[in-house]
């Protein structure tokens, strides 16, 4: 029940007199009467009783039996409303006082949890320090940033903080948008990644830098057309390596591990491999021509599986070398010493074995259509080959 006019009139008569002539002032159809407090009057000489002679007493009338609301409350309670989001406050961040309006805390991103604590008021039931600003432990520093963000929507960042301090403050406060721009800016500044080869001066100060009996891990690095020819390369992890292309004449790569390591048209003319591994490594069309994988100590070079297509080995000292299911087709390996080597499943297609020796070399499951056996050291009996 509202008032929707001012009356002045003589209290005489009875109850229903008095709401006549207040229909008949108001041009409503007056029902009810109450005092300035609530109180129903259901007889007029309680009028009397309740309202003094003072000018400030009201009475208030009620169309069609509403029940009474106090016109100032529901008027305070629309201000209320109307200000809930306009009022200033003051946030307590660290120490550090920040004093800014309820609706720039809950208009921008009005989903993030910083809206809801100051959505209405004291539901969250924030604590204020004796000034009565809002307390949040969190850093004034990297809040400062987010503050100017939500008053006009620019990520502006002062030079001395820490871009990544302000995104972890963004994700506190569950403002999502900001933290994806974040996220984006710093991904931006990064530089991009290096896939540069490296070359033969910064691998040389690795070497220098490692302790003889400490193992280099250079497992997936990028050596492509690096010049590491001559260098001691013994006991080096190159596993998946880029090598194509290199230079490695002279090098020695004892007991090397070249697993799966691109060696493709790289030079390894006059290398020592001895015990080297080079399972399904990419060899394809290198020069290996008058290596060494033979190991006085009896340790095997391990080249199972490897592609060695076209490769020059001529001359190559290879006794008990596993070339177990290799790809040889084509290659180059006149005057190889291939005794006791295992060749069983390796293809040998086109391949050039001239003046080798295959003594007690074990080629059974080969292919070794169109291969060139001519000047044997040794005769291969058929024993050794069975295709």
């Amino acid at each position: 029940m509202t008032p929707s006019g001012a009356l002045w009139a003589a209290v005489y008569g009875t109850l229903s007199d008095l709401l006549s002539v207040a229909s008949n002032k108001l041009g409503i159809k007056a029902s009810c009467l109450y005092n300035g407090k609530g109180g129903l009057i259901d007889d007029i000489t309680l009028i009397s009783f309740f309202v003094s002679d003072r000018d400030d007493d009201v009475l208030y009338v009620s169309e069609g039996g509403d029940p009474f609301i106090d016109p100032q409350s529901e008027a305070k309670a629309a201000a209320d409303q109307h200000g809930a989001h306009t009022d200033w406050l003051t946030l307590n961040i660290g120490g550090r006082p920040f004093t800014t309006t309820r609706s720039t805390l809950v208009s921008k991103e009005p989903e993030s949890m910083l809206a809801h604590m100051f959505q209405e008021k004291d539901v969250w039931g924030n604590k204020r320090d004796k000034h009565g600003a809002y307390l949040i432990d969190r850093s004034p520093e990297y809040f400062e940033p987010i503050l100017n963000y939500l008053r006009h929507g620019q990520l502006i960042i002062n030079d001395g903080i820490n871009i990544r301090g302000v995104l972890e403050e963004a994700r506190f406060f569950g403002i999502e948008q900001l933290a994806e721009q974040l996220e984006a800016v710093i991904k931006n500044s990064q530089p991009p990644e290096d896939h540069s080869p490296i070359s033969r001066k910064e691998f040389v100060r690795f070497l220098l830098a490692t302790p003889t009996k400490s193992e280099l891990r250079c497992q997936g690095l990028n050596f492509s057309g690096a010049d590491l020819s001559r260098l001691d390369l013994r006991y080096i992890n190159f596993k998946m390596a880029n090598l194509s292309r290199c230079n490695l004449t002279h090098a020695n790569l004892c007991c090397s591990n070249l697993e799966r390591a691109d060696l493709s048209g790289a030079n390894l003319d006059g290398a020592n491999l001895q015990g080297v591994k080079m399972l399904c490594s990419n060899a394809e069309g290198a020069s290996l021509k008058g290596c060494n994988f033979e190991d006085p100590s009896g340790l095997k070079a391990n080249l199972e599986g490897a592609n060695l297509k076209g490769v020059d080995m001529e001359g190559s000292q290879m006794t008990g070398i596993n070339l177990r299911v290799a790809t040889l087709k084509n290659a180059k390996l006149k005057n190889c010493n291939l005794r006791g080597a295992t060749l069983a499943g390796t293809d040998l297609e086109n391949c050039d074995l001239s003046g080798c020796d295959l003594q007690e070399a074990n080629l059974r499951g080969s292919n070794v259509k169109g291969a060139i056996f001519e000047e044997m050291l040794t005769p291969l009996h058929m024993s050794q080959s069975v295709r």
